[in-house]
Order: C-alpha cells, then sequence, then structure tokens
C-alpha cells in the first residue's frame, strides 16, 4: 500500500484529528526546548555563564536532538512502532525540564539538555512519516506546515516567553521550568488515546546490486539540498533563539519584559506563516517560495542591529523577518519525503534534521557565542545575515516536488 491509498484510508475526520494532536505535541516540545533561551536573562548572572558556555547549552541540545533524529527515523521505519516512541520522547523531555529547574551550575544544565535532545529529535520524523501515511498529497504541504510550524510557534515562540518570564519574575526562573514540564504529561496521554498505530507500506525489495537504502536515500538530491539548507537555517533558528534576547536586553537596551514581547512576534509570524507559506508552495512550488522566503531572512538581523525607531515598528520587523520560518516544514519534511520512496520517508527526514542539527545547531550556537565574546553581541547579527544568504543560495539548487506544479508541467508538456 503506498501513501496515497493509505492516506484515502484515513478519514477527513481523523486526518485532521492527527495532524492537531501532532501539532500540540511538537508546540509542547518546543515550548520545553525553547524555556532555557527565554529565561537565559534571569539564568546567565545566577549561574555566573559566559556567552561561550550560553552557546554550548545550545550546541548540546542540537547535537543530541541531530543523533535521535537520524537514528529515531530510522527505528521507526524499521519498526513500524511510531505512537510508542512519540509516547516515550514526549514524556522524557518533560522529565529534563524539570532537571533544568533543579541545575545548580552549567554541568548540571548541560547534562539536562543533552537528555532533552535524544528525548525531543525523533519526535517530528515520526510525525511527518504519519502525516504522510495518512493525509491526502492534495494537502500535504499544509498538514506538515501545521504540524511542524503552528503549535511550536504558538506554544514554543509566543506562549512561551509571555508565560515563562513573568513567572520567572514573580517567583524564579526554576518554578517557570517545573511548569513548563506540565503540558508534556497531559499531550502523552492525548496520544495514547488517540492516534491509531497503522501498519506501513511494505518496505521496496532492492534490485541485485542495488545500493544499500541508507546509501541511496543519502545520495538523492533533494536530499542533500535540503540537508545543507538545514545546516545554514537550522544555525539560523538556534543562534536567534540563544542570543537574540541578549542582543535586545544588553545590546539594545530593551527591558527583559519587551525582549519578551518581541520574541512572542517571532513565534506569531511562525504560525502564521507556517501553514500559508507551505500552502503557497503547494500551488505555486516548492522552489521558488524557498529561494524567496529564505532571503527574508536578512530582515531580521539587520533591523535587530540597526533600527532605532518605535517599538511597534520593531515588533513588526521581526514578523517580516521571521516569515522565513514558513519553509521549514518544507525542507526538513515535505521535500525529502515527495523525493523517496514512502516506506522511507522517516529515514530521509530523520538524516535532513540530523544533519541540520549537527553542522548547524551543534556548531553555530558555539561559534556564535566565541565572536560576541571577542566581538560583542552584533557579531550575532552579521552572522545571520550570512547564513541567510547562503541558505538563499543553495535553495536554487532545488528540483520541483509539489504534486499540483508536477501534474501541471505534465498536461502542458507535449506529448
Amino acid at each position: 500500500m503506498g501513501a496515497q491509498d493509505a492516506a484515502g484510508s484515513a478519514s477527513r475526520r481523523y486526518q485532521i484529528l492527527l495532524v492537531s494532536l501532532l501539532c500540540l505535541n511538537f508546540g509542547i516540545l518546543f515550548f520545553d526546548r525553547n524555556a532555557l533561551n527565554f529565561l537565559m536573562p534571569f539564568i546567565q548572572p545566577e549561574l555566573g555563564l559566559s556567552y561561550t558556555e550560553v552557546g554550548l547549552l545550545g550546541s548540546a541540545l542540537s547535537l543530541t536532538w541531530a543523533l535521535a533524529a537520524i537514528f529515531v527515523g530510522w527505528l521507526s521505519d524499521k519498526t513500524g512502532k511510531r505512537k510508542i516512541l512519540i509516547l516515550v520522547s514526549t514524556l522524557i523531555f518533560s522529565v529534563c525540564s524539570v532537571v533544568s529547574g533543579l541545575a545548580t551550575g552549567f554541568l548540571m544544565l548541560l547534562g539536562a539538555r543533552l537528555l532533552m535532545g535524544l528525548s525531543e529529535g525523533g519526535v517530528m520524523p515520526i510525525s511527518h512519516a504519519m502525516v504522510v501515511h495518512e493525509v491526502e498529497p492534495k494537502h500535504r504541504g499544509l498538514a506538515m506546515g501545521v504540524t511542524q510550524n503552528l503549535g511550536s510557534s504558538i506554544l514554543g515562540s509566543s506562549v512561551a516567553p509571555l508565560v515563562l518570564v513573568p513567572i520567572a519574575l514573580a517567583y524564579g526562573w526554576r518554578n517557570a521550568f517545573f511548569i513548563a514540564a506540565i503540558p508534556g504529561v497531559i499531550s502523552a496521554l492525548l496520544i495514547w488515546l488517540f492516534v491509531i498505530e497503522r501498519q506501513l507500506p511494505p518496505r521496496p525489495v532492492p534490485a541485485p546490486g542495488a545500493r544499500p537504502p541508507l546509501l541511496e536515500v543519502a545520495s538523492e538530491r533533494n536530499v542533500v539540498v535540503c540537508a545543507l539548507l538545514a545546516i545554514l537555517l537550522v544555525a539560523y533558528l538556534v543562534v536567534t533563539w540563544a542570543f537574540m534576547p541578549l542582543v535586545m536586553v544588553q545590546l539594545r537596551g530593551y527591558s527583559e519584559g519587551d525582549a519578551a514581547w518581541l520574541m512572542a512576534v517571532l513565534g506569531i509570524a511562525s504560525a502564521v506563516c507556517g501553514f500559508l507559506v507551505p500552502a503557497l508552495s503547494d500551488r505555486l512550488g516548492r522552489r521558488p517560495v524557498m529561494v524567496g522566503f529564505t532571503l527574508s531572512g536578512v530582515i531580521l538581523p539587520l533591523g535587530a542591529l540597526l533600527f532605532d525607531g518605535a517599538f511597534v515598528a520593531m515588533a513588526a520587523i521581526f514578523f517580516a523577518g521571521w516569515a522565513f520560518n514558513g519553509i521549514f516544514p518544507m525542507f526538513m519534511a515535505t521535500v525529502p519525503a515527495e523525493s523517496v520512496d514512502p516506506a522511507r520517508a522517516a529515514t530521509a527526514m530523520g538524516i535532513v534534521m540530523g544533519v541540520g542539527e549537527v553542522l548547524g545547531g551543534v556548531l553555530a550556537p558555539t561559534i556564535a557565542g566565541s565572536l560576541s565574546d571577542a566581538y560583542g553581541l552584533q557579531a550575532v547579527c552579521w552572522l545571520l545575515v550570512s547564513l541567510a544568504l547562503g541558505g538563499t543560495l543553495v535553495a536554487l539548487a532545488l528540483r520541483e516536488t509539489a504534486p499540483h506544479v508536477l501534474a501541471r508541467r505534465s498536461a502542458l508538456s507535449p506529448a
């Protein structure tokens, strides 16, 4: 049974329910992941962390996130046990939030981030593989955009700073971490009750002399291009999360509360663009949309560094600059899934996410921290500009995969 056949067998109601639950779960996951970044203005002075150590904390989570994305994505394709893997991961990352709140120094906080990355990294490849298996192909880009971006943007980027920063101001940053752990337990219960474990389609039998499946997936052109994009844009993402609150408070002189609102704007932008941009790509094509929106990533760092106008105008700059976040589900999930056999979709997505987290998420925060210690926090903004421009050039190498666009081209081509 192929992905389209499987999708056709699922009711529209269940498709919506599945996407909603996976969207909520990933949003809660990002709420926990981003909690450290939004609370860093409180944590850094109390624990005496250097900017390099702040970067290392982001790098540590990205490293184990990447390893989990590759291994767990492969494991879910191998065993077909996607539901139980998501359940276990969700419970573990909730525990890690509690451990973060108990941290008394850098090493304990580092250990909590390493374990959190291991628990969280496999969730998105499995979630997207379930979407590919259940949702109709004509709605695939929209469904994947909602799954990855809507919940993570609303809960992880918008709600998180507006909830956690006031709690930290009133009751301390440790209690904020403890509260952040509760939603994960609720999400795990909902998945256990309502998500159906489907039988995967038969794995293709390799032809005699064919390359090993993992090598075949890893050598697919679009998988390679998407992995390169992931390196650059995951780097952009984690550097922004780790350092933009510090840039706005310590370099630009904003209050912690105003900086929290600006970071919340990023979540609103991501929530809006997280389904509009993939839906736009369903109609116009993956490649032109990804090229254009990657280039828009230069707006945020340039505005954060150079703009001196009203707060509302700065918020508008943050919104416009973060619109590029709408392409993340496309290069991390939609394009890789459309470029390989459906039975290897989680493997392809795990490779892209894993490589992006290792080479982008692990290295970039440490590099940004070292540059900030040496040259000041303005170095972070110029690093972000460079990453956005590099990603734009890489996106030009994509091969179009949008089903609607390919069908239109086929209809227009001479017989």
